[in-house]
């Protein structure tokens, strides 16, 4: 039974459908829900590829407020008869995910649904978390562009005492 739920969330549209089935998920099991944030660590290079001087601390500073931001408007979207719990991490997505997971049930998250070829060259979180994790993934995925809204999964679960 999955009861401790993990929901990697990036807030995007994919994040958000996900997001959505981990809840009922949780409804069904009556379980618990953790939303997990990861952010990068700042460099040199990323402060230059967003036109911020070289002050790394309000870089870091500026990008922890939105992930911070990012995780309110998450858990806004969760009912309040939903135990949930959320965490932010830094650096590296898959590692942060895959250091989780061994206190939860089942990982639920999003994937942009790349193709084979796309992710080879992109790199996918959701492939290897897949392919790394110790419990079960769950991806939820999309496959109309980028900015148009996910379609609502439809989920009918029955649990058996």
């Amino acid at each position: 039974m999955f009861r401790r739920l993990l929901v990697a969330f990036d807030g995007s549209a994919h994040a958000g459908a996900a997001l959505a089935v981990a809840i009922r998920l949780v409804q069904v099991t009556h379980g618990r829900l953790t939303v997990l944030t990861v952010m990068p660590e700042s460099t040199l290079w990323w402060g230059v590829a967003c036109e911020v001087p070289g002050d790394l601390g309000a870089l870091d500073r500026s990008n922890e407020r939105a992930c911070q931001t990012m995780l309110s408007r998450a858990v806004s979207a969760i009912p309040a008869d939903v135990p949930a719990t959320t965490l932010l991490r830094r650096g590296s997505a898959i590692a942060a995910i895959l250091a989780e997971a061994g206190n939860h049930d089942l990982i639920v998250m999003g994937s942009r649904r790349h193709g084979e070829l796309r992710s080879l060259l992109l790199g996918s979180v959701s492939r290897a978390v897949l392919h790394a994790s110790p419990v079960p993934v769950l991806v939820v995925g999309h496959d109309a562009g980028e900015d148009a809204p996910p379609r609502q999964p439809e989920i009918d679960f029955h649990v058996s005492a």
